[in-house]
């Protein structure tokens, strides 16, 4: 299923950079772009098997992207990987689909561990002088009835996280693949 997640950005590409032609204006039209303010989310079906995937800037979610030194600072990251640590807060999912979390992974130079190479050198590439720093978060959920997965909400996302004001969102599942942009007025995609 991982495999599925990491084909996802190339099965979308067509719509990726329709999107990037057509929002010309934005510095960042890429989907992979840090960009304060949009989050990137995954989302692939496979059987009973449901991936979701979250790349965020920290600044969405946390509120800076430095490292954690204040006690406040500290206490707010580990707030936010408490919170990330329950996805069912945040992604809704129909209850009649019975999808449970079967695994998580969290990442981010916020939380201990190496910076990924593209955090670090996003800082450089684009004349900025300071670090920036993205969370990454997957989970792994297996659904009894994966038939009455038709819709995911992402409304617990923005109102946990006000920061996020965009959501590109890819999603591959039995019906076919679509690539979206939602916002929390319209923060719901169906399968």
């Amino acid at each position: 299923m991982r495999r599925l997640l990491i084909a996802l950005p190339f099965a979308l590409l067509p719509l990726a950079a329709a999107h990037a032609h057509d929002d010309h204006e934005h510095e960042h039209g890429s989907l992979g772009a840090h960009e304060h303010g949009i989050a990137q989310v995954n989302v692939a079906l496979d059987g009973q098997a449901l991936e979701v995937e979250l790349q965020s800037p920290a600044m969405n979610l946390v509120g800076f992207e430095h490292a954690a030194s204040s006690d406040a600072d500290k206490a707010k990251v580990a707030t936010v990987r408490k919170t990330l640590e329950q996805p069912l807060a945040l992604f809704n999912l129909p209850t009649a689909a019975g999808c449970e979390l079967t695994e998580h992974e969290l990442e981010s130079p916020l939380f201990g561990g190496a910076p990924h190479a593209d955090d670090a050198e996003h800082g450089k590439a684009d004349g900025h002088h300071h670090e920036h720093s993205d969370i990454h978060a997957h989970y792994q959920f297996t659904c009894t009835t994966p038939a009455a997965l038709n819709q995911l909400g992402l409304a617990g996302l923005f109102k946990t996280f006000p920061a996020t004001q965009k959501i590109q969102l890819q999603l591959i599942a039995p019906s076919g693949q679509q690539g979206l942009e939602l916002t929390p007025a319209a923060s719901t995609v169906k399968f």
